[in-house]
């Protein structure tokens, strides 16, 4: 008896710009009962770094996302004249949790979502564990290759901000210039579709040139390290007011997501300074301890905020009891 093909397995016509490639996968997703989030409006290095990944992955509440994350790496700009490495890329990142058994045929099915006909391309898995030093962060899974290109992060966490995660939770990155480039079959990201009237050049090159004249050459480095030490400060109040706070709506209420937005701030003021060379092999790695000091408090301080009242109080009262 011949095999039904999927609807999904079915050839599809692949995606013609990197509009219709997002809006592909976006749908794809949804479809399989993700909340579809908007980007998250502060500068991150990375779609991981929103909340709706380092936090929503804490505790153990499911929870299925998908997001577009503009992601800003400033030393890896090129004044839009490098037709492959940018300032700031899209990031598609896909949060599973718990992770579903069938996840790697999930994500080949998205693949052919796009268009890519698997049966025709060199697709493979390679072990490349992901960490990140100032998150607290890390876990095991493979960089996903396309005829030898980088199209895919696939992690299942096992830490964020220090903390074992259980659940564990499957993150999907898709770099989106990579694999529309590749749908497009151009040489460079700045020739392919944006939509059919516009390129990515025209919509992205002169920004890409512009935030790397100020990343290279004028930002303000002791602005910027007064930045990171206002900020941090800020931060370590409103973590050090949390651990002071006794009363249990006093602590529902409390902005432990302001705080958080504080350790976003100081990660791109790191990567800033990186950037413009200001920051000796010691003092990065210094500058990396102190970032990821904060993001461990607030990650505790979010989970703390999870826990139901009647559960910290049974917490307490085993804590109080008599050992036998």
């Amino acid at each position: 008896m011949p095999r039904v093909i999927p609807i999904e397995r079915r050839q599809t016509r692949p995606a013609k710009t990197l509009q219709e490639a997002i809006a592909r996968l976006s749908d794809y997703w949804a479809g399989r009962g993700c909340v579809i989030q908007q980007p998250y409006d502060i500068e991150v290095g990375a779609g991981t770094m929103s909340p709706e990944t380092f936090l929503r992955v804490l505790g153990p509440q499911p929870y299925k996302v998908a997001y577009v994350q503009p992601s800003r790496r400033p030393a890896d700009g090129r004044y839009g004249e490098n037709p492959n490495r940018l300032y700031k890329h899209l990031q598609l990142q896909v949060i599973l949790k718990p992770s579903p058994p069938d996840i790697q045929e999930l994500y080949l099915s998205s693949l052919e979502k796009l268009g890519i006909d698997l049966r025709h391309h060199d697709l493979k898995f390679e072990e490349d564990n992901w960490e990140s030093p100032t998150l607290g962060a890390w876990g095991i899974g493979w960089q996903v290759m396309l005829d030898g290109l980088e199209v895919t992060q696939f992690t299942y966490f096992q830490q964020c901000g220090g903390v074992d995660l259980e659940p564990v939770s499957v993150e999907l990155t898709y770099g989106m210039e990579r694999l529309s480039s590749f749908l497009q079959d151009t040489d460079s990201v700045y020739e392919m579709l944006w939509n059919p009237e516009m390129t990515y050049g025209q919509v992205r090159q002169h920004e890409e040139l512009q935030l790397s004249v100020y990343s290279f050459e004028m930002a303000d480095i002791d602005m910027l390290r007064k930045m990171l030490d206002l900020n941090e400060r800020e931060c370590k109040r409103l973590l050090d007011g949390y651990k002071q706070l006794a009363d249990a709506e006093a602590r529902a209420r409390f902005p432990v997501l302001a705080a958080y937005e504080l350790v976003l701030k100081c990660s791109h003021l790191f990567n800033l300074l990186d950037a413009r060379g200001a920051l000796s092999v010691t003092e990065r790695a210094g500058v990396i301890g102190r970032v990821r000091t904060i993001a461990c408090g607030v990650a505790a301080a979010y989970l703390d905020q999870q826990e139901k009242p009647e559960d910290r109080s049974q917490e307490a009262d085993l804590a109080l009891a008599p050992s036998s």
